[in-house]
Order: C-alpha cells, then structure tokens, then sequence
C-alpha cells in the first residue's frame, strides 16, 4: 500500500560502509551486509530535509549481490603516526529505497512550515536532480548516486531467494527532537533484527525497537530564533523555502 507523501529512489555506488559499531573498538570498521535504517535516512536528508518534517524509511531492496572488499586504509591522527587500518567495505551496490515524511510534532514552533504539497514535490524535484548536497553510502568517502525509480521494478539478484535474517543489526539513533515522552533530552541509539524477503528489508519505525539504549543528554536545536534573522532569504528563488515564511 502507497503511503501518503511516499517517494522511490534508487541509491548506488562503487563502495558502502554501513559500520557495525562491535568492530570499531580496534580503530578498525566492517560494514554491516545491508543498509542501516539510521543510513538510509541520513541519505534522504541530504536529497531533501527540513526541520519540520521527518523521514521514514519504510523497505529497501537489495538489488545486487553482497561482496565484501577490504582495503587498507590511513586514517587521520592529529597527534602523528602512521597507522594502517584495515575497513572492510560492500563493493558494488545498488538499492531502491521506499520512504515518506511525515510532520515533528516537536516543533509546534515550525507548524507554519507544515505544507504538504511543498515539501513532497520539492522532495521530488531533488530526487530527480540527484540530491540536494552530496550523498554518501554510510560514510564521507562511499559517494552515492540518487535517481528516481519504481520500488519492485527490474530485476534483482535476491528476488526468489525467500527469507534471510542478518541477526542484531544497529537500527538508529532517536534525537531529542524525534523523541518520545520517555526520551526527552537524550541521544538514544535503536537496534532490531532484521529479515530480508526475496530481496526485500521491510523496516520497523523507530518507537518500535524494543531494545533501545540511552547515550547523553542532548538538547534540541531551536531553529526559529536563529531564522528570525533570515526572514528575507525566501526573495532568492526558493533556495531556502520552507525555513521561514
């Protein structure tokens, strides 16, 4: 069933690190076999986000095979040396992804900018152009390439290859702004366990992970009293539509 505001895109690259955060204590990173539902959404948000509205990731398809690659790579230390990591990257991926926005309730101060038509066209328009600013594939140095696409169309590699699951995956993280009642002020990092259906992950929404940990308080970004300043920036064609009225 189409979700209201929903948007398809396609999202492919050389390489992807979706980093499982066990393998990092060593200084070195192995990238979870699928996307994160926490990288999926920081994609959709370099297409196209504003504070007033959240993106929910609703199913991602696999569309090519999963292959690890492992290059040794020289990671910045401030205070000298010369360490060799080892990071283990997905090589060669592709993925339609299937999410909708939806409004933040915890940022009355933003209802203004509640407009629906804007926001899913917009969205739209941005897909098409490839992103608003650059995208990555879990991180800075995975580019990722956006387009439109039909989620289900065209083939892929594991469409009859019935049920996988991938264990205790990372899910996301829930900010002060997305937060429940329960979470207010704090930083919370989300995890599930996924299943892949003939290609198919089928996400849970955040309040749904029932294994969840609180990190550190945090609080949440006050976006009107800093564009109280920038009232006259919506002249510049639309540039910066939807932050202030």
């Amino acid at each position: 069933m189409q979700k209201k505001n929903s948007v398809e895109l396609k999202v492919y690259g050389r390489n992807a690190l979706f980093s499982d955060p066990i393998t990092r204590l060593g200084g070195e990173k192995c990238s979870y076999p699928i996307p994160t539902y926490q990288a999926l959404k920081g994609m959709l948000e370099s297409v196209y986000w504003k504070p007033s509205i959240i993106w929910i990731i609703d199913e991602v398809r696999i569309m090519k095979p999963i292959r690890m690659e492992t290059k040794g790579i020289r990671p910045i230390e401030y205070s000298g040396g010369n360490t060799l990591s080892l990071y283990t990257y997905l090589s060669d991926v592709e993925y339609q992804v299937k999410a909708h926005f939806e409004w933040n309730e915890n940022r009355p101060d933003l209802a203004n900018d509640r407009n629906e038509n804007k926001h899913f066209f917009m969205a739209k328009r941005f897909i098409e152009r490839g992103g608003r600013r650059d995208v990555f594939l879990g991180t800075r140095e995975c580019q990722a390439y956006v387009e439109p696409c039909v989620f289900g169309e065209e083939q892929g590699y594991y469409d009859n290859c019935g049920e996988l699951a991938f264990g205790l995956m990372f899910h996301g993280f829930t900010y002060p702004d997305e937060a429940n009642e329960q979470n207010q002020g704090m930083l919370t990092a989300r995890f599930w366990n996924p299943v892949m259906r003939d290609g198919i992950v089928t996400f849970i929404r955040p309040e749904e992970c029932q294994l969840q940990r609180e990190l550190f308080e945090m609080d949440m970004k006050n976006f009107s009293t800093e564009l109280q300043n920038f009232s006259g920036l919506e002249e510049f064609g639309g540039e910066f539509d939807g932050l202030v009225e």
